[in-house]
């Protein structure tokens, strides 16, 4: 797949081949939804938590004797039906984290990258760089290209400039070729990808 390459002003700058193993496959739906789900479940906390019945600061004495009173048969007062007592089946501290091989993982990412190729929602960047750290300039030249809600992936290392200018901008993340993941390609509407970037990413999947 051809395609044009781009400057940070919108300025053609040859082209580059991308590969079809990474960017040609048909996407599938059930592959995206598994990882995006596996990705989301490993950032819940699992720190939610009620007392049970053992853990109440109530008197564990029979509330009154067995028979003879016509009421119900009760024990302790911390019983969860009782108001105060403690929560029956109630949430505890674990992890929310399931599994997913990572051959379904690596393959995931192929699929999320061939969507945008699908769209045709993928633009490549000789670098992204900036003289100085403003937002301003970096909102000017993404009206030149376009863009409103963007993942911008480098290469190993981030521009310093281009991270201090991106995080007061709400719909844009910036990430290092190592930080790509599935769900931040999907949340956002453009994958903008830098020479650098298509290196590593056909030198991992090679």
């Amino acid at each position: 797949m051809e395609i044009t390459v781009k400057t940070l002003d919108g300025i053609d700058a040859g082209s580059v081949t991308l590969s079809d193993e990474i960017f040609g496959l048909e996407p599938r739906a059930d592959i995206l939804h598994r990882c995006v789900t596996w990705q989301l479940s490993r950032r819940q906390a699992g720190t939610h938590r009620t007392k049970g019945r053992s853990e109440i600061n109530r008197t564990s004495k029979k509330m009154y004797k067995q028979k003879g009173t016509g009421n119900a048969r009760h024990g302790a007062a911390s019983a969860p039906q009782f108001r105060g007592g403690g929560r029956a089946f109630g949430p505890v501290v674990r992890s929310h984290a399931i599994d997913l091989p990572k051959k379904v993982r690596a393959l995931a990412l192929k699929h999320a990258l061939s969507s945008k190729a699908k769209a045709e929602r993928i633009i490549v960047l000789d670098k992204v760089s900036l003289d100085d750290p403003k937002t301003k300039a970096l909102k000017e030249h993404f009206a030149k290209l376009g863009l409103e809600s963007v993942l911008i992936v480098d290469g190993a290392q981030v521009e310093q400039n281009v991270a201090l200018a991106a995080r007061n901008l709400p719909y844009v993340d910036v990430l290092p070729i190592q930080g790509i993941n599935v769900y931040d390609i999907l949340r956002r509407d453009t994958l903008v990808l830098t020479k650098a970037a298509v290196d590593a990413l056909e030198a991992r999947f090679k």
